[in-house]
């Protein structure tokens, strides 16, 4: 098998690009149905990148960005606000654009499975822990106390 039949056969066995939601219309129906569609969005993409590295690089490790984004998105005080993702490390932000407004900390699924917290401000690892849950649990503890985060989209200035 020459080398172009290798790629050919990789190509055809690729898993098929997901369909993500439609993040301009939600945008138009509020910040609300803006944070579902982020977090619907992200779960599709990094499930589709993961799947692809199986195919690629079967065998190798793969960081537990899949399982984090379902341990994030069962919380429902997380679940309020906008996640994004920058190299692997998931966010959370209380604006739905640019520039974000990040609460709590950050959660970096690492190569050996585990997952490492950092707290935003001042920045400074909390934690390595074993599993996204306890992950998610020490950011939900960065959280301010006392009342819920709240979802609000950046106003435009007209510029």
């Amino acid at each position: 098998m020459d080398a172009n039949s290798e790629v050919f056969d990789q190509q055809q066995s690729m898993p098929p690009r997901p369909v993500l939601p439609d993040m301009a219309a939600a945008r138009s129906r509020g910040p609300a149905d803006t944070v579902d569609a982020r977090w619907q969005s992200l779960r599709l993409a990094w499930q589709g990148r993961y799947a692809a590295h199986q195919v690629r690089s079967p065998g190798r490790p793969y960081p537990g960005i899949v399982p984090l984004l379902d341990a994030a998105a069962a919380q429902p005080r997380l679940r309020r606000l906008f996640p994004f993702t920058s190299h692997f490390t998931l966010l959370f932000s209380s604006s739905t654009s640019y520039p974000w407004s990040v609460q709590a900390g950050s959660i970096e699924p690492r190569h050996n499975g585990r997952f490492t917290v950092r707290r935003r401000d001042p920045f400074a690892v909390i934690g390595e822990v074993d599993t996204a849950e306890e992950a998610v649990a020490l950011v939900l503890e960065l959280l301010p106390t006392g009342s819920d985060p709240v979802i609000s989209a950046c106003t435009d200035d007209g510029a």
